[in-house]
């Protein structure tokens, strides 16, 4: 197959690309490098991927209308992968344009072009994000989440109601995933893993939102691109018994789905944080603050569906994925001896 992963340059892209061209696909990367955060992460990133004959880079930006649609006409791809996206719930409250033209714009343009040039399926990126005021654990997808409390979210949910409109239209199989809280290495610096681990090695204090009184389905970024993978490899199709008179929404009576990818294993605030601390080897100064505009207390995935339809399961406990994540970070930043001389 001929895959195009969008946001390749990305943390869960690079790891989904990386995976797919291992075992023998053609795959075109797509990214814009933007400097949303340290644009050498991303290059780093790429530079994972530069070693496979079967892989290509290019650096477009979904928002470019001309270009997307060239590249689409030129490749024909199988499949496409799309996870890129302008990121974070917080940075949606500061610049919310960029929400717009990337999210929205730049998603219209993906489903333009695989609908134009018969792409077999599309998976596409969504969020835990979604399901904003909803309180019901755990989180499933067939549940109402018409309550975003931030625009990151309520892009993530306007593209799932796109994708089913081109399901419904044109009889693309669409297929959307509601990550929770991806980590691992190579993750991005505005995630609270990176910042921990940074402010806790430097000795500075960590702000600790809703002080403390969180739950997060941590997953970890090999768990997820395994779902990802598996997903691509289950076309979508439409759910026969479903009932227009009882809506079930995360399926349809066209070749649409949707699935939450998470570790179904929330984890206390404080006890991630424990982990981090027995890590890196020290004691994290914590500054406890009020809970953030847009933040939800918890998360935790309903992830049978998803289960039952690829036989995802996600295998990577936190203490693993931490301690993967921090040894990374040592060697990427090169402060083992900072390290060592600030615990001795």
């Amino acid at each position: 197959m001929k895959v195009l992963v969008t946001g390749a340059a990305g943390f869960i892209g690079c790891f989904t690309a990386q995976r797919l061209a291992e075992r023998g696909e053609t795959v075109v990367g797509l990214d814009n490098f933007n400097d949303y955060y340290d644009v050498s992460l991303k290059e780093a990133r790429a530079k994972l991927l530069a070693g496979y004959d079967n892989f290509s880079m290019h650096r477009l930006d979904l928002a470019d209308r001309e270009g997307m649609e060239a590249l689409f006409a030129r490749e024909k791809f199988d499949k496409v992968v799309h996870l890129a996206a302008q990121a974070g719930v917080r940075y949606s409250i500061e610049n919310p344009h960029s929400y717009i033209s990337s999210n929205i714009v730049g998603t219209l343009h993906v489903l333009e072009g695989c609908r134009r040039h018969d792409v077999e399926h599309l998976v596409y990126a969504s969020s835990s994000s979604v399901y904003g005021a909803n309180t019901a654990m755990p989180f499933s997808v067939h549940q109402n989440v018409d309550h975003p409390l931030a625009l990151y979210g309520a892009t993530k949910k306007a593209n799932e109601l796109m994708a089913h409109s081109y399901s419904n239209l044109y009889g693309l199989p669409t297929t959307g995933l509601r990550f929770f809280t991806v980590y691992g290495p190579y993750g991005r610096p505005d995630m609270a893993l990176f910042m921990f681990t940074r402010n806790i090695m430097e000795g500075r204090p960590i702000d600790v939102f809703n002080y403390g009184n969180h739950r997060r389905d941590f997953t970890y970024v090999d768990d997820i691109v395994e779902g990802v993978i598996r997903t691509m490899d289950h076309t979508a199709t439409a759910n026969e018994d479903w009932d227009a008179s009882h809506p079930d929404p995360g399926t349809s009576r066209v070749p649409y789905r949707l699935y939450n990818i998470g570790n179904q294993q929330p984890v206390e605030l404080m006890r991630y944080i424990a982990v981090i601390e027995d890590c890196v080897g020290k004691k994290a100064i914590v500054n406890m603050l009020p809970m953030q505009p847009g933040d939800v207390p918890d998360t935790w995935a309903d992830t049978e569906a998803l289960v039952r339809d690829t036989g995802y399961q996600p295998a990577t406990p936190i203490e693993e994925g931490v301690r993967n994540f921090v040894d990374w970070y040592v060697d990427f930043y090169s402060v083992r001896d900072k390290l060592r001389q600030s615990s001795g």
